[in-house]
């Protein structure tokens, strides 16, 4: 269990922040970029969760959000040797977190029609909120990316911040009446 005391350390005071292996990193380095991102997309999800929606949307929205933090984590924690195994001390995204959203996907995308237009972010308010939550989360997405570029990232973690912008995209739709109630992009109408 964590316990925080005093929030304020000063260790950062010189633009650096601790890793969990004890290193630091400068703020402005990939990987503190991912993880602040990662933040982001948290309390974006956050907001969508305090949106009028079914007690069983919250309580997925809240899985995720816990999954975040472990996602967090993992990237706070640089792999030795591209090791990114879960153990008692470190705590990693294993196959199983993108496997279930891939199966959570396919339970909500059960009850919404076909696409036949790509779909503009809004309709309901929930769903307004929750396109905000996946852009931000494909914002993070980018910035893993970028950092697995130039250092070792967990395979399982960009898996499944790649499922969660799915997982978004179908939830809003389902948010928005089932699909009903999407805004659909209309091509050129403005011309």
């Amino acid at each position: 269990m964590v316990k925080l005391n005093k929030i304020y350390t000063r260790t950062g005071d010189d633009g650096t922040t601790g890793l969990v292996d004890g290193s630091r990193a400068a703020k402005h380095s990939a990987r503190i970029a991912a993880i602040g991102l990662i933040d982001e997309a948290n309390s974006a999800i956050g907001l969508a969760a305090c949106a009028d929606m079914s007690e069983a949307h919250g309580a997925l929205l809240t899985r995720i959000q816990n999954d975040l933090f472990d996602l967090g984590a993992d990237l706070a924690t640089p792999a030795k040797d591209g090791d990114f195994a879960p153990s008692e001390m470190v705590l990693r995204i294993t196959d199983a977190q993108p496997t279930w959203l891939e199966n959570q996907i396919d339970a909500l995308n059960e009850t919404l029609e076909p696409l036949t237009s790509f779909v503009l972010p809004g309709g309901s308010e929930a769903a307004a909120r929750v396109h905000v939550a996946r852009a931000t989360t494909r914002a993070a997405e980018r910035a893993m990316t970028e950092l697995a570029e130039h250092d070792a990232t967990n395979p399982a973690a960009l898996m499944y911040v790649n499922r969660l912008s799915d997982l978004l995209f179908v939830l809003a739709r389902v948010l928005n009446h089932n699909g009903r109630s999407d805004v659909k992009w209309v091509p050129g109408a403005n011309r």
